[in-house]
């Protein structure tokens, strides 16, 4: 009777999930499948187009397949460069500023008025600073694009911890290193990785428009570039979803190293 029972209830707490499943995933599914039957219908016919049909982008996909395969690579490499140097150049700078008044008073100005700086105004001195055809100079764009968003949320997570938990560990002596360790680094993590799913899109823009300005023609920014110039816009938007896709993509993985890494988090188990 218990063996039974524990089935029939492991066989409901299924369907319960199941349940949970279908109700999260399906409503954005359908929409989907609406959306590109809609834009299918609402630009079908032949000629050319400025936005082509999903089918035609599909079938540009196809025939141009290796062309977008190196050119995707490249282009995610150079991102993902991006998001790396801008995130730990973003970190290290919040750590400083969390820590001495001085290093906020002197650094915080300067990565506010960078981040104000129009990104296609720096893609050419990047390509005079680390050469038009390297892909750092493109991985700097993408940095660039990522410190600010790190640095704030970062700092925010160092500094807006509860004024409780902070007078608990003082008032067991703990030292400056074991508060960062035991307080303000676990109340940082959840900021952090905010901010590194916003940085992964951004990567991508800065990876494109760095691209747009010259360098290797095995890009997706050239692809784009090139195909629009000639009048190829099947292939150009071919080349615009890939990259969006490969932003989508790298906002889920982060998305999953953060239930990983903090799963006791509230906006983990709201999710």
């Amino acid at each position: 009777m218990t063996a039974a029972t524990s089935r029939a209830g492991g066989t409901r707490a299924t369907r319960t999930r199941s349940t949970q499943l279908i109700a999260r995933y399906l409503p954005p599914i359908i929409v989907f499948v609406l959306v590109v039957a809609l834009w299918e219908l609402a630009t079908g016919g032949t000629g050319r187009r400025v936005i082509p049909p999903p089918s035609a982008i599909v079938n540009a996909a196809s025939a141009n397949f290796e062309v977008l395969r190196r050119a995707a690579f490249a282009t995610v490499y150079e991102a993902f460069g991006g998001l790396l140097i801008g995130a730990v150049a973003g970190i290290l700078v919040a750590f400083a500023t969390a820590r001495w008044i001085t290093a906020r008073n002197v650094l915080m100005p300067v990565a506010i008025a960078s981040s104000a700086i129009p990104i296609i105004a720096i893609a050419p001195m990047m390509n005079n600073w680390f050469g038009v055809l390297s892909p750092l100079s493109k991985m700097m764009m993408a940095a660039l694009l990522v410190f600010f968003p790190v640095l704030i949320n970062v700092t925010r997570g160092l500094t807006e911890v509860q004024p409780a938990a902070l007078e608990l560990m003082r008032s067991y002596a703990a030292s400056e290193g074991a508060v960062l360790r035991k307080l303000r680094i676990p109340n940082m993590l959840p900021f952090l990785f905010t901010a590194l799913k916003v940085g992964a899109t951004l990567a991508f823009i800065g990876a494109l428009v760095g691209e747009y300005f010259g360098g290797s023609s095995s890009v997706l920014g050239f692809v784009v570039l090139s195909a629009m110039s000639g009048g190829g816009y099947d292939l150009a938007w071919a080349g615009i979803l890939i990259g969006a896709v490969g932003a989508m993509l790298a906002y889920l993985v982060i998305s999953v190293i953060e239930r990983v890494a903090i799963p006791w988090h509230s906006s983990i188990g709201g999710e």
